[in-house]
């Protein structure tokens, strides 16, 4: 719909594996590279793991685009097959011809193995590359070993490369499977998109879509992309996509952050929009929606009253009645995940203890806690134990709270009341947000603050920060006007009064998405 108003010879941000699209981040090419050495150098067994949507099988496609000319490959996109099958598969790759009707296994195996030689004698090397391999029953696997097992004195005939999601390191690590996961000598898990690779990543897809350049998404809007996505490819598709669409309807050529919000809000299915109704569908009367509406708020008072006056009428035993569930009630995370006030702040305080006894040799350091109401897309951005509220109704009638320990691409790792880690997901950290975080801070009593006019390693520190975060500063240590510009920016951006001046508030929050620097005197 947008492609001619913004001048695309093709979508910008498909979800098709295109080759040509892959943006080599960091992460990207360091799998590359790991491919690339493993195949070369012969190493038998590659196993390429990572989370759904980080662009693995586009790597796996753009990979063949490196391969030198005597390679010979054979790809396989369909894990949910019999041992049977996968080696017909192999063949069918490879293009050896096999008998009508080859129905034995042995029968296969010779085929493939003069196939290999063949390729070795010519001074060649071949390649089987299986995509979705936590799909791969164990037999399948097995059979893939044995597989192996074809090399001459001092070489691999074959290089097998192993693709998956993360759970297949799980897989892998069985103990019926250990001659297998013995033999992968080559390993790389794929992470998301860096927050500074966002960009990069967006300008590349747009860029080979035939974009000129008139199409732009402002700082506001890629931090956004960010926190929603968490660097993950597909989501930074869907989000872009989507706010291209929303940008062509408002025939605007920059994309704000406000765009891409109303954008994230879409995806989630915050709006239903007008033109998203089937062809020929008909709005419904209003009394034919709002009669039920009325019906269901009826009942759900009365509930409510019988709830609360229960405990006025009932003679005996009070009877527990759980609220009724509708569609204002979420569903409650675990208990066990649930802390009470005084069990979370101890908690974020023996999180942070190495951290405290470290600051504490040096002597005048005071530890506070802080609270900042932040949007649930942001939590990405927080490096540091913190906690939030969770905002359902709680069985004990007080407030609960999740602590979490660390936030991971997939979500984060939050502790429980027995002190247990567990792994939860990014959806569910953002269905149970609060509205707010909470966290240790370190501070002096010194009146430690930055303004402009400052030239220190302090400053300097806060450009590294500033600049991780995705803002627009130079490193010179020196507070000048462009961080100033930048700092108000970074307050404005999360509610705090944009005066410029680094005080407590603000160091507070940058010291919570600090990553590899920490701002505090």
């Amino acid at each position: 719909m947008y492609k001619t108003f913004f001048g695309f010879k093709e979508h910008p941000f498909n979800l098709t594996p295109d080759p040509r699209y892959l943006y080599l981040s960091r992460y990207h090419r360091e799998a590359l590279d790991h491919l690339l050495y493993g195949i070369n150098q012969r190493k038998g067994f590659i196993a390429i793991t990572g989370g759904v949507g980080t662009g693995k099988t586009t790597l796996c496609r753009a990979l063949l685009d490196h391969l030198d000319e005597n390679t010979k490959s054979a790809l396989i996109f369909s894990s949910f097959v019999s041992d049977m099958e996968i080696l017909k598969s192999i063949a069918h790759e490879f293009g050896i011809p096999l008998p009508r009707e080859t129905e034995s296994k042995n029968a296969l195996l010779d085929a493939i193995n003069h196939f290999l030689l063949g390729v070795f004698r010519e001074g060649g090397n071949a390649l089987l590359l299986i995509d979705e391999a936590q799909n791969l029953s164990r037999t399948v696997l097995e059979q893939i070993r044995m597989l192996s097992n074809l090399e001459t004195e001092k070489d691999k005939l074959i290089q097998i490369v192993l693709v998956g999601q993360s759970e297949l390191k799980e897989v892998l690590s069985a103990h019926s499977l250990r001659q297998l996961d013995d033999r992968i000598t080559v390993r790389y898990h794929l992470k998301p998109l860096d927050q500074k690779d966002v960009q990069g990543y967006v300008e590349h897809r747009l860029v080979v879509a035939g974009g000129k350049g008139d199409v732009k998404f402002s700082d506001g809007a890629f931090k956004r992309i960010y926190a929603y996505s968490g660097g993950n490819p597909r989501r930074i598709n869907a989000v872009c996509d989507r706010a291209l669409l929303l940008a062509y309807t408002a025939e605007k050529r920059t994309i704000s952050g406000k765009m891409a919000g109303q954008a994230i809000l879409d995806l989630r299915g915050g709006i239903d929009a007008a033109e998203e109704r089937p062809p020929g569908s008909r709005r419904w009367p209003w009394w034919k929606w709002a009669l039920p509406l009325v019906l269901f708020f009826m009942i759900a008072a009365g509930l409510c009253i019988f709830v609360f006056m229960d405990p006025f009428i009932s003679s005996g035993t009070h009877m527990k009645t759980e609220a009724p569930l509708g569609p204002s009630v979420k569903v409650r995370p675990d208990p066990a995940l649930l802390l009470t006030n005084k069990e979370s702040i101890a908690g974020l305080f023996d999180l942070t203890e190495t951290v405290i006894s470290s600051k504490d040799e040096n002597g005048g350091i005071q530890m506070s806690l802080v609270s900042f109401p932040l949007h649930a897309e942001y939590y990405t951005l927080l490096q540091k134990p913190f906690r939030i509220e969770v905002p359902e109704r709680t069985d004990r009638g007080i407030p609960e709270y999740l602590l979490v320990d660390h936030v991971t691409a997939e979500g984060a790792v939050v502790v429980d009341a027995g002190g247990k880690r567990q792994n939860v997901t990014r959806d569910f950290i953002l269905k149970h947000w609060g509205g707010q975080a909470t966290w240790v801070y370190p501070y002096g009593d010194n009146g430690f603050f930055l303004k402009q006019g400052m030239r220190s390693p302090a400053v300097f520190t806060l450009q590294e920060i500033l600049k991780d975060l995705g803002y627009l500063v130079t490193l010179n240590g020196n507070f000048d006007q462009q961080t100033l510009e930048e700092v108000k920016r970074f307050q404005d951006e999360f509610g705090l009064e944009a005066d410029g001046v680094v005080g407590f508030r603000t160091l507070t929050l940058l010291y919570q998405m600090a990553k590899a620097h920490e701002l505090h005197p």
